[in-house]
């Protein structure tokens, strides 16, 4: 007689089981903190909502007043800070293990969640986000896992314009009044700082990132070119193209591209280590023979903050850099 053998599951059933299980339970720890009538901060959660258009032309309810608020690029934690609102999470600055220097002591305390490359969204999860600030995320699948936690906001466009990102943050947190202040406020400093330079408004004027790779120039499409722009400066070279990156890579031989009767010149590093940048690079000849070298105006910045994706914050801060070096 031939008995019936208990049936085996098939092998692969276990790993699929594993993955709808780990798929269920982030949901369920997503919906935590925004269905049980608590922020999760002890507050009580926001009941109204509100309809903003994105970045991307996406029509996105939001909480009219969000309590926690997940940060996913430099310019979308500098945004919410200058609004007066410290999100939750953020993503590290370009070159950075944390927040950009710059936004150091304001941010200190808030979780990392994920960097330049794109958030860790189990970070995400865990952070209880009632609202997403998304910055330039274009990955399709990235933005639908970013969705099915909490309502998510590109705020970043095509031209990466910081005052947009801040107008649009602004509108994503109840703080539209907060944005058009800062603005005004910053149009009135870029007026009084193109009046205290005199004829050096005019001046043209370089700005370019250092590293063991060599030397990288901010072309047109970016935040600092945007904000020397609006101080009427003039950029020597390809700085007056609009660039294919972020920053355009350029060689020795090519340094005569940058020389502007001023060079803003820095690192990613903010640990102090580049402190004697510029004498290392008085010791290049294609460096010694740029007349902003010559001249004697050569300015050590911070890169982390001029050469990167930049915000509200960091466009204050540098009037502020511009007017000490340049205003006598």
């Amino acid at each position: 007689m031939v008995m019936n053998r208990p049936s085996r599951p098939h092998r692969s059933a276990r790993p699929a089981l594993a993955a709808v299980t780990l798929t269920a339970a982030t949901l369920s720890l997503a919906a935590c903190g925004s269905s049980d009538g608590a922020s999760g901060n002890g507050e009580p959660a926001a009941t109204g909502t509100v309809t903003v258009t994105d970045a991307t032309g996406t029509e996105v309810k939001v909480p009219e007043h969000p309590r926690r608020v997940l940060a996913l690029s430099e310019t979308d934690l500098d945004s919410a800070l200058a609004l007066g609102v410290k999100p939750v999470g953020l993503t590290a600055g370009r070159g950075q293990q944390g927040a950009p220097a710059y936004l150091a002591e304001q941010a200190g305390g808030i979780p990392v969640v994920g960097a330049v490359t794109g958030p860790d969204i189990e970070k995400v999860v865990r952070a209880r986000p009632d609202v997403i600030l998304a910055g330039q995320t274009a990955d399709a699948q990235v933005l639908q896992q970013l969705r099915r936690i909490a309502p998510t906001v590109v705020t970043i466009d095509g031209g990466k314009n910081w005052k947009s990102a801040l107008q649009l943050t602004g509108k994503a947190l109840g703080r539209t009044n907060e944005a058009e202040d800062f603005l005004a406020d910053y149009d009135r400093k870029v007026a009084a700082l193109k009046k205290d330079l005199g004829s050096r408004a005019g001046a043209s004027v370089s700005v370019a990132r250092y590293s063991a790779k060599g030397t990288a120039v901010m072309q047109q499409g970016v935040f600092i070119s945007d904000v020397l722009k609006d101080l009427g400066f003039r950029r020597p070279g390809i700085q007056n193209d609009k660039g294919e990156g972020h920053s355009t890579p350029i060689s020795d031989e090519n340094l005569s591209e940058i020389d502007g009767d001023w060079l803003f010149i820095g690192t990613l590093d903010s640990g102090g280590k580049d402190a004697g940048l510029l004498d290392t690079l008085a010791e290049k000849p294609a460096y010694r023979q740029l007349k902003a070298v010559g001249s004697g105006q050569a300015v050590q910045i911070d890169g982390s903050m001029w050469t990167s994706l930049g915000g509200a914050q960091a466009a204050l801060k540098v009037l502020g850099d511009i007017r000490e070096a340049m205003v006598k």
